[in-house]
């Protein structure tokens, strides 16, 4: 388990978002209202909320896809105006390509920028056996699972080796079991890795394991109701999911976050 428990000096911000506002449609709509938050180097952060409420918006911005109408965003200290090399994006949908294999899917990325074949089947090799895919590489995505398939998508946005990784519900799509698996997967990833990580997940036990803090965002127009960090946790990350379930503090934040959850909902209050 990594004890991220040791602060970290405003230097090592990995994210930083300043009063950003999102409006689509001339203006009439507003997405995202004065959004200011941080993300330091190597921290997990989930964006929970309920449907509507702008996080995946927000992943998006962060991702160079859209960019913010007012406010200033920034990514180690460069100001983020598209897509860069810095930050990796998986989704929700499966990426992969039906005419490639899993080996020749993760590869695909490396290929187009132009990295010699040897380095790019020894990468892809590596990314397989981190993703737990290594006696598929010669299948192809039809063969695969929903849950493989997510695995390919994973291990072609590792390959590129980005800083920040950002993920928009990507077990969304996936049966309890095979989620669970992907969620204790994740944490393994990240650890080996040692990847900065956004998470847009709709699912509160999911934000609880794979975080370090979540932020809570509010229904239209979208702002941060709250920062939590999951102290509780005392800075661990832990590869069995269980062991979660066993923190004393767990109920407690889940029943909490499932009340805001509620509030934002119905407009009701437990």
């Amino acid at each position: 388990m990594t004890d991220l428990s040791q602060p970290t000096s405003p230097g090592n911000h990995a994210i930083e978002a300043r009063n950003i506002t999102r409006q689509y449609v001339n203006g009439t709509f507003t997405a995202l209202d004065d959004i200011t938050v941080t993300l330091r180097e190597n921290e997990i952060i989930s964006f929970i909320g309920p449907s509507g409420c702008g996080k995946t918006t927000m992943l998006r911005l962060i991702a160079g896809l859209e960019l913010p109408t007012r406010g200033r965003l920034s990514s180690f200290g460069e100001p983020i105006r598209g897509p860069g090399p810095d930050r990796g994006m998986i989704f929700q949908a499966y990426t992969s390509f039906p005419w490639l294999s899993a080996k020749k899917n993760i590869e695909y990325g490396m290929k187009v920028v132009g990295i010699p074949k040897a380095e790019r089947e020894q990468k892809a090799a590596a990314m397989l056996k981190l993703v737990h895919l290594e006696e598929f590489e010669n299948s192809y995505p039809h063969s695969l699972s929903g849950g493989m398939k997510q695995r390919v998508a994973i291990g072609r946005t590792l390959a590129q080796n980005p800083r920040i990784l950002l993920m928009d519900e990507p077990f969304g799509a996936l049966d309890a079991q095979v989620r669970w698996e992907m969620q204790e997967m994740m944490i393994e990833v990240i650890e080996g890795e040692k990847k900065t990580v956004i998470a847009v997940t709709h699912d509160i036990e999911e934000a609880i394991y794979l975080a370090d803090r979540i932020i809570f965002f509010s229904r239209q127009p979208g702002r941060i109701k709250a920062n939590i960090p999951l102290e509780f946790k005392n800075g661990r990350r832990f590869p069995r999911k269980e062991e979660l379930f066993e923190q004393p503090g767990y109920i407690e934040m889940e029943r909490r976050l499932f009340a805001m959850m509620r509030e934002e909902i119905t407009g009701t209050t437990v």
